[in-house]
């Protein structure tokens, strides 16, 4: 259930995907975006958004367990293996995380981006870098709406993502721990 979102490779690549992304995106393709972005802002603009995902992920992940604890609690309280109930809480869990920790994904995402056109709207010249300096750019470019822009979006993509890991590793926990008791009731050799 640990998002890799902070690995490296995967954060080099949003950045990258996100560029991409963006209205009238000006890179040809993936190598002209690493390139570009590198000649013309340095590696660390592969990094600006670096300490939001980390501190992103922590709220996240708690949120995450804390909220599939709870949900199996209500729907499995004898914690056998239902795989309806793993769906449901993984899904609520995505969901509530994904919710709660959407103002610092705005961030994050505008510290990607760099999209020049937001940034002159609100007389941001050159790069915007930090947490801080995102978030009081967002506030300024919508208000506390701002913060919740893909809110939605960001949750639908959560939901079924989080259901299926949940079901997995409780199918997992359940197939293992099945096959560990078998073993240890079977009859060992005379």
């Amino acid at each position: 259930m640990i998002n890799h979102a902070n690995s490296v490779p995967c954060f080099l690549g949003s950045v990258v995907k996100q560029r991409m992304q963006m209205y009238n995106s000006p890179y040809r393709g993936l190598w002209d975006c690493l390139q570009t972005v590198t000649r013309n802002e340095g590696f660390g603009a592969f990094y600006r958004s670096y300490s939001t995902q980390l501190t992103m992920n922590i709220p996240f992940q708690a949120v995450h367990f804390i909220t599939y604890e709870l949900m199996q609690e209500q729907l499995n309280p004898h914690r056998l293996y239902h795989p309806g109930s793993h769906i449901v809480s993984g899904a609520a869990a995505g969901a509530l995380s994904a919710a709660v920790t959407t103002p610092l994904d705005v961030c994050k995402t505008l510290l990607n981006t760099q999209e020049n056109v937001v940034l002159s709207s609100v007389n941001v010249s050159g790069h915007l870098s930090g947490m801080a300096n995102a978030f009081r750019t967002v506030y300024r470019l919508g208000g506390l709406a701002a913060f919740f822009k893909g809110a939605q979006a960001r949750v639908i993509y959560q939901m079924p993502s989080t259901a299926i890991a949940w079901s997995v590793y409780e199918f997992f926990k359940y197939f293992l721990t099945k096959q560990r008791h078998e073993q240890q009731a079977a009859p060992g050799p005379r």
